[in-house]
């Protein structure tokens, strides 16, 4: 059996869409080059990009991405998951249809249903990763790439699911169990999240089950953040920090996409709250994910662990 090597070069030419990589193979003392990879061929080779909001930099931001958990680039057609409600099912798990796209040598040119048209440099950083640039800026993004079979959506849901709390106008509390002791949140009926990132604003009412969410009378307003349980990926411990009013110390669980358990720590009681009023995020309103270092700064203030 003949023995034959494959060979990477990677450069810093190389890596510059304008040329990409090139493959060589060889096969005894023949030397055969395997044509090159384009842009497009690239980023269509992986089902799902996965946005590192953790790696981007520089000043402002680009909606569409900064949205993302992941994009997709399917026959010209950009697609992403920006909710965290359905998903690994929404769109085959590629999301929502959000746009176009089209490729020059190594530039990527997106059309946006709603935020409009960007022109970005791409540069490979890895086998499996590119860095996106904004012309003339100091704003990149960096997108790894994964296929759908192999790629861990529940890691990412629980990974964020401060944002999966925002993804509901309210939240409806559907029961409450007859253990524990009396506490003042058996009176509040409905907690709202408003979009901030790793933490934020909370409003919470004691208006009756069955009020409109439309009607609803906001009693208590505060803010809250959401903390990793050591050890346990599935649970969390969440902290609502009242204005002027205290904390209340929760662990939360999550049942499914539409509702969650919330384990009051001082009184042992357990709710279940169900969401009301699902927000779709495409355009440019709604949540903007933050790096994990500006949320530890945010939730410094209120953070008992």
């Amino acid at each position: 059996m003949k023995t034959m090597k494959l060979l990477l070069g990677y450069s810093l030419v190389a890596l510059l869409f304008s040329s990409c990589y090139t493959e060589v193979l060889v096969e005894d003392d023949h030397i055969n080059e395997v044509p090159q990879v384009t842009l497009g061929q690239l980023v269509s080779s992986y089902d799902l990009w996965y946005v590192d909001i953790n790696r981007s930099s520089g000043d402002g931001y680009i909606p569409f991405l900064q949205k993302a958990f992941t994009v997709s680039f399917r026959n010209g057609t950009l697609s992403a998951n920006n909710n965290l409600v359905g998903i690994g099912d929404q769109g085959y798990g590629f999301g929502i249809n959000i746009g176009y796209y089209d490729t020059f040598d190594f530039v990527l040119d997106v059309s946006h249903d709603l935020d409009g048209f960007y022109s970005l440099d791409v540069i490979q950083i890895s086998p499996n990763e590119i860095r996106l640039f904004v012309p003339n800026t100091n704003l990149s993004y960096v997108l790894v790439g994964y296929q759908k079979h192999t790629f861990d959506y529940n890691a990412l849901f629980y990974d964020n699911i401060h944002y999966f709390l925002q993804e509901y106008s309210t939240w409806e509390k559907i029961y409450t169990s007859e253990y524990g002791n009396l506490n003042e949140f058996d009176y509040e009926n409905f907690v709202a999240f408003l979009s901030g990132g790793g933490d934020g604003n909370f409003l919470s009412s004691q208006d009756p089950n069955g009020t409109n969410i439309n009607n609803i009378y906001w009693d208590y307003t505060g803010i809250y953040n959401v903390d990793d349980v050591s050890g346990n990926q599935y649970l969390k411990y969440l902290t609502l920090d009242y204005d002027y009013l205290g904390n209340e110390y929760f662990e939360l669980s999550v049942i499914n996409d539409k509702t969650i358990e919330l384990f009051h720590e001082s009184s042992g009681t357990l709710y279940r709250f169900r969401g009301k009023g699902y927000i779709q995020y495409k355009g440019l309103e709604g949540k903007l994910r933050k790096s994990k270092t500006e949320i530890e700064k945010s939730m410094v203030k209120i953070s008992k662990f």
